[in-house]
Protein backbone atom coordinates (compact mmCIF):
# COMPACT_ATOMS: atom_id res chain seq x y z
CA UNK A 1 0.00 0.00 0.00
CA UNK A 2 1.24 3.46 -0.88
CA UNK A 3 -0.02 7.01 -0.38
CA UNK A 4 -0.15 9.36 -3.38
CA UNK A 5 -2.23 12.26 -4.71
CA UNK A 6 -4.34 12.41 -7.89
CA UNK A 7 -5.60 15.83 -8.98
CA UNK A 8 -5.23 17.15 -5.42
CA UNK A 9 -7.09 14.18 -3.87
CA UNK A 10 -5.16 11.94 -1.48
CA UNK A 11 -5.21 8.22 -2.29
CA UNK A 12 -3.91 5.06 -0.68
CA UNK A 13 -3.76 1.58 -2.14
CA UNK A 14 -1.65 -0.72 -4.26
CA UNK A 15 0.74 1.05 -6.65
CA UNK A 16 -1.00 1.29 -10.04
CA UNK A 17 0.77 1.98 -13.31
CA UNK A 18 0.02 5.30 -14.97
CA UNK A 19 -2.06 3.45 -17.60
CA UNK A 20 -4.09 1.63 -14.93
CA UNK A 21 -4.72 4.90 -13.14
CA UNK A 22 -5.88 6.61 -16.34
CA UNK A 23 -8.19 3.70 -17.17
CA UNK A 24 -9.73 3.88 -13.69
CA UNK A 25 -10.01 7.67 -13.54
CA UNK A 26 -10.83 8.63 -17.13
CA UNK A 27 -11.86 5.43 -18.90
CA UNK A 28 -10.08 6.35 -22.15
CA UNK A 29 -6.51 7.20 -23.01
CA UNK A 30 -7.07 9.52 -25.98
CA UNK A 31 -6.76 13.21 -25.24
CA UNK A 32 -5.12 12.57 -21.86
CA UNK A 33 -1.91 14.08 -20.49
CA UNK A 34 -0.26 13.04 -17.25
CA UNK A 35 2.31 14.76 -15.06
CA UNK A 36 3.94 13.17 -12.03
CA UNK A 37 5.61 15.51 -9.60
CA UNK A 38 5.23 18.34 -12.16
CA UNK A 39 6.98 16.38 -14.94
CA UNK A 40 5.06 15.28 -18.02
CA UNK A 41 5.02 11.52 -18.52
CA UNK A 42 4.89 10.57 -22.23
CA UNK A 43 2.43 7.84 -23.21
CA UNK A 44 5.37 5.58 -24.02
CA UNK A 45 6.19 5.58 -20.28
CA UNK A 46 2.69 4.92 -18.93
CA UNK A 47 3.88 1.51 -17.72
CA UNK A 48 5.63 3.40 -14.90
CA UNK A 49 4.23 2.60 -11.46
CA UNK A 50 3.05 5.33 -9.13
CA UNK A 51 5.41 5.59 -6.15
CA UNK A 52 4.94 6.55 -2.51
CA UNK A 53 4.33 10.29 -2.23
CA UNK A 54 3.86 10.94 -5.96
CA UNK A 55 1.66 13.83 -7.01
CA UNK A 56 -0.22 12.90 -10.18
CA UNK A 57 -2.05 15.39 -12.38
CA UNK A 58 -4.34 13.96 -15.06
CA UNK A 59 -5.53 16.40 -17.70
CA UNK A 60 -8.10 15.69 -20.36
CA UNK A 61 -8.71 17.63 -23.55
CA UNK A 62 -12.17 19.16 -23.75
CA UNK A 63 -13.69 20.12 -27.05
CA UNK A 64 -16.18 22.91 -27.44
CA UNK A 65 -16.48 26.61 -27.85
Amino acid sequence: MIAYTVNNEPRTGPAPSVAQLIDAEVGAREGVAVAINARVVPASRWDRRIAEGDTVDILTAVQGG
